[in-house]
This record gives C-alpha cells, sequence and structure tokens, in this order.
C-alpha cells in the first residue's frame, strides 16, 4: 500500500520525502487556506519535492470551469492529479480530464455506487471518506471493501484512495482490505513506528549494553 501525506505544509512534506517513504501527497482547499499560501505556487513547491503524484483540487462546481480549472492546475507539474468532486458534473469533468490525457482523484466519495461511477469515467482514484463515515455511524471500512470487490470484479484500473484517515487502526484495516493508497496526516504517519513495547525492549538492550562497557 502507497502512503500519501496529506497536507500543505511544504516543511513537513520534505521531512517525510527525505525518509524515503513518501509515494505522493493530497491537498484540498481547507489544507491551502491553512498554509496559508496561493495554490499555485505551494503546489509547484510541492511537486518539485515529491516524484508521486500530488492532488490539487478544483474550487468550481460547474462542468466547465471545472475544465478550465482542472487544466490550469495540470499545467503547474507534470505530476499533478487533478481532484474533482463527485457530483454528475465532476464525474463529466473527469472522464473529459482523462480522455485529454490528465490524472484524477475523485474525491468526497461515501458510497460504492459512487464508486463504481467513477470508475467507469476512468478516474485514476477514487478517495473514499473513511472517518466522515464513521462519525455519522457507519462504518467506514465497510466501504472499502465493497469498492475493493466491486474493482476486482471488473478489473477496473481506478485506485482505491482511502481518506480521512483518523487511527492507527484505519490503516491496518486498510492495508487488510486492499486499498492502494492510504492518505495520512502527518500526525498519524508518525504514530506508525510506535509502539510501546517496542520503547521499552530498546530500553532494557541499551541498559545492557552500557554494562558490556563496549563499542562498536
Amino acid at each position: 500500500m502507497k502512503f500519501f501525506l496529506d497536507t500543505a505544509d511544504v516543511d513537513e512534506i520534505r521531512q517525510w520525502n527525505e525518509t524515503g517513504l513518501l509515494d505522493g501527497v493530497t491537498t484540498n482547499p481547507s489544507l491551502i487556506l491553512k498554509s496559508g499560501r496561493d495554490i499555485k505556487e505551494v503546489l509547484k513547491e510541492i511537486c518539485d519535492l515529491v516524484d508521486g503524484d500530488v492532488s490539487g483540487e478544483v474550487a468550481a462546481t460547474d462542468y466547465d470551469t471545472m475544465l478550465s480549472e482542472g487544466r490550469a492546475l495540470a499545467g503547474i507539474a507534470s505530476n499533478i492529479c487533478i481532484k474533482l468532486p463527485i457530483t454528475m458534473d465532476g464525474v463529466r469533468a473527469c472522464k473529459t480530464l482523462v480522455d485529454e490525457g490528465f490524472k484524477t482523484n475523485m474525491t468526497l466519495c461515501f458510497s460504492a455506487p459512487q464508486a463504481l461511477l467513477v470508475a467507469k469515467a476512468g478516474a485514476t482514484y477514487v478517495s473514499p471518506f473513511i472517518g466522515r463515515l464513521d462519525d455519522s455511524g457507519i462504518d467506514g471500512m465497510e466501504l472499502i471493501e465493497e469498492v475493493r470487490a466491486i474493482y476486482d470484479n471488473y478489473d477496473f484500473d481506478t485506485k482505491i484512495l482511502a481518506a480521512s484517515i483518523r487511527s492507527l487502526n484505519h490503516v491496518k484495516d486498510c492495508a487488510i482490505a486492499g486499498a492502494d493508497v492510504a492518505t495520512l496526516p502527518p500526525s498519524t504517519i508518525e504514530k506508525l513506528v510506535k509502539h510501546p513495547l517496542t520503547d521499552a525492549g530498546l530500553a532494557a538492550f541499551l541498559a545492557d549494553w552500557e554494562k558490556t562497557g563496549q563499542k562498536i
């Protein structure tokens, strides 16, 4: 499973990119607002840092303006992935942009029928929002499992990009269910390496090593 970082903070992206574990980046209007920067400027800087796909989201809701904004975003760098909402205009814009050779990420997916529709439109990625479904009393992981089954049934090329991930269990369950990508906030990806038994074991080993008086 690939890991994308869900942020528009260039310093955080640079830090994680240096680990060699980062496969891409996702942004959205809320993250751009948090960055306090111009969208084209920050996306260009991110694309220069990261080799993988970088999602930049359109702000329009109508087909024609979505196309205009999507093409403008795609012009920033070759690894831009145009992020579109799953509406009828968004799906239509997805099909047009895919036919023009652009990558697309269909966002705000909350049902398997939505995922089926965007796959038929040729989307590069679909982004099911796990945490927001959990918040509404629906098991978000069931959606990942349903979409995986549908895509496997028909050999769709669209990749499942699990989004709105809030916990380590979300990451684990997405990997088990077969999500292609998980996009994670920095606070969550940092927790992946943590376990109290690892810390305790390392402390014991270091204490014993100190007693040997040796150096390597």
